[in-house]
């Protein structure tokens, strides 16, 4: 499952030299902050945040008053999928869509509105990437840590290739010409390069550096913007500026907004005052070193919840009684199965294990629980489709065994505020946007608490008998080791 296991290296060798274990499976929800490479001590990743800053100001030079050829746009602007650092928001597999022609244009736009001043800040120590994605849309935190990866690609692969010649077999690397690695200002192209990779079939793997990682949003992001916003003009200095600012304010943002309007208003304001976002990055600048220490726990956290304790929970499965048994019934029937493998393993052998440390429950997200049931699909012979979306919203599983034969898969946590809401409508939407007449609905929980509520709810939409509502008990204080068992 992971790069270790594959390559039968010690997972201590492996972290000893600074690389995530990625799974070979599918990505892990982990992504490149550009910030921690600015406020890093390391000169190679402060030198690497200097080289984006100076392609960022390449591609603007290049946009100010001129329009760029599709074929140039798609050379500097576009950028393929980087899958094989098994990292990013792809679930279930490696295969995202890459910084395609939506993100050029979005990129190419907000370049000339907002970039102008890249190399002459005067408020900030230095210019930063993220700031694309504080003032327009289109360029969202995943597309800044892709692009980040992209223009820091040609470290990674030299990264990669030490490890690789270091602590690899002959027959366990290859040599790989790989494309886009490093940028050529005279000749404006990118070069291509080769290097000695391991080898995975046909293709290659990238480790990536631990301390260049997070989970979740980057550092400087437009969602902590818009939380701390009415706080930013009262650090204009010039109080007529900021009689401007509170002014157009109330033009654009009515008394008593909507969360959408009061968010389209932030935006518009973002807009016409640009300095406001200068004090955002300003104030995390000034608090750099509590995002490589936050990185850190969250990196910490994923690595025990995804590696170590995926490990363990994969071993349990593996013992789980019927687990090489073909389910009969069609898809319906293997979807519980599978989910009923992941409920004993939870319930009966020590698997609840996984969602907690020394400090109590560990913060969970069901995109967390969706990566863990897919680990137990592994004897399955149906198509399992994961993160459907017909229009209507994403589903976690789609399983089919032809046209007539098609179960939904959903989960759920027991602490969703919207939990009631979602048993009743939520599948049932799916349902019909799939063409599908089965679904089994999901629910963990972790507390006595948690786990009257969702009978109350069940027993209130009448699912009490409904054997495709399946609960899966998680509390850590109800249960004996299964090896005192």
């Amino acid at each position: 499952m992971y790069f270790t296991d594959y390559f039968q290296i010690d997972p201590r060798i492996l972290y000893s030299y600074g690389a995530f274990n990625v799974s070979l499976e599918a990505d892990l929800p982990l992504f490149i902050d550009p910030f921690l490479l600015f406020n890093s001590k390391k000169a190679e990743y402060q030198k690497l945040h200097t080289e984006i800053i100076t392609y960022i100001r390449f591609l603007r030079d290049k946009s100010a008053g001129q329009k760029l050829s599709a074929g140039l746009i798609k050379t500097w602007y576009q950028f393929p999928e980087i899958k094989q650092n098994w990292l990013g928001f792809t679930r279930f597999s490696n295969r995202g869509s890459g910084l395609g022609r939506e993100f050029a244009k979005a990129l190419h736009e907000n370049l000339t509105i907002i970039c102008n001043d890249f190399g002459d800040e005067k408020i900030t120590q230095q210019s930063h990437l993220e700031k694309l994605c504080l003032i327009k849309d289109g360029v969202g935190r995943d597309t800044i840590s892709d692009f980040t990866t992209n223009l820091i690609k040609g470290y990674l692969l030299e990264y990669t290739q030490t490890f690789a010649l270091q602590h690899l077999r002959p027959d366990q690397r290859a040599r790989f010409g790989c494309s886009k690695v490093r940028f050529n200002y005279e000749t404006e192209s990118w070069e291509v390069e080769f290097f000695e990779l391991p080898l995975l079939e046909d293709d290659y793997v990238i480790l990536t550096p631990i301390d260049m990682l997070t989970r979740g949003n980057t550092w400087i992001n437009k969602e902590d913007l818009i939380k701390r916003f009415y706080y930013l003009p009262e650090a204009l200095s010039d109080e007529g500026l900021r009689d401007q600012i509170n002014n157009y304010l109330n033009r654009v943002i009515p008394l008593e907004p909507t969360q959408a309007q009061e968010r389209e208003g932030i935006t518009k304001t973002l807009q016409k005052f640009p300095i406001l976002a200068d004090y955002y990055i300003k104030d995390k600048e000034l608090k750099g070193d509590e995002a490589s220490a936050i990185s850190k726990e969250l990196v910490d956290k994923a690595q025990k919840l995804f590696v170590t304790h995926v490990a363990f929970l994969v071993q349990k499965i593996m013992e789980s009684p019927d687990i090489f048994e073909v389910a009969e019934g069609g898809t319906l029937s293997e979807a519980k199965k599978m989910v009923r493998h992941l409920k004993w393993v939870i319930e009966n052998r020590d698997g609840y294990r996984i969602f907690y440390d020394n400090q109590g429950l560990v913060r969970l997200e069901e995109e967390d629980l969706q990566i863990l049931y897919d680990l137990t699909w592994s004897q399955t012979i149906s198509d399992v489709n994961r993160e459907v979306n017909n229009g209507r919203g994403p589903v976690d599983f789609k399983v089919s065994r032809g046209a007539l034969d098609k179960s939904l898969v959903e989960f759920k946590l027991a602490s969703n505020s919207q939990l009631k809401r979602n048993l009743q409508n939520q599948v049932e939407v799916y349902k019909e946007a799939n063409d599908v007449e089965k679904a089994v609905k999901v629910v963990i929980f972790f507390t006595q608490k948690e786990k009257e509520r969702v009978l109350k709810i069940i027993n209130d939409l009448g699912l009490k008998e409904d054997t495709d509502v399946i609960l899966i008990d998680a509390r850590n204080d109800n249960k004996k080791s299964a090896s005192k068992v």
